[in-house]
């Protein structure tokens, strides 16, 4: 595993949170019990801290990033698409930010709200409880496709899946 201090910033993780071997974890990080962070995701909490809460998931190849004034928090139950950048935003619990999206500096993602695949949520966003957020600019509207129980369902297969890859993952070469 990649995880590295800075200074006297140091990764905070606890003991039943999984973090894949090819993922970089870096600075003032804190993951919750049962959160996971996946390859080719980096995490790096070096003006300010990254927080994720417990059961929650940081998809492959995702980027978050935070500043002094604006922390990265990612509340429970909460996943992280693929090749999502974060960068100093609050994302609620329950949220699902899709593959390829885009949440930038001091947005607010309520809880149980969603960012759709490739959505761009510009400076100071924000995004209601309930609502889907889609487009360059996101614009919101109610979520009528993808509800609770279906981000649930991704939060516990990320759950078991760490659990299977702690078990089971090894190395070839």
């Amino acid at each position: 595993m990649a995880i590295y201090a800075l200074g006297d910033l140091q990764p905070q993780i606890h003991p039943e949170a999984y973090v894949h071997p090819d993922a970089t974890v870096i600075g003032d990080v804190r993951l919750g019990a049962h959160a996971s962070v996946w390859p080719q995701a980096v995490l790096r909490g070096d003006r300010g801290y990254i927080e994720i809460g417990e059961r929650s998931n940081v998809q492959d190849g995702s980027v978050l990033h935070c500043t002094r004034e604006t922390p990265t928090i990612l509340g429970a139950g909460s996943a992280i698409g693929h090749s999502v950048h974060v960068e100093g935003a609050r994302i609620g619990s329950g949220c699902l930010i899709a593959s390829g999206s885009v949440v930038l500096n001091g947005s607010v993602i309520e809880d149980g709200a969603m960012v759709g695949a490739g959505a761009v949520v510009s400076y100071r966003g924000y995004v209601p409880a309930g609502q889907l957020a889609l487009g360059v600019p996101a614009k919101c509207r109610d979520n009528t496709s993808f509800g609770p129980e279906a981000v649930q369902r991704v939060v516990d297969n990320y759950v078991r899946n760490a659990a299977h890859f702690r078990a089971e993952l090894r190395r070839l070469d």
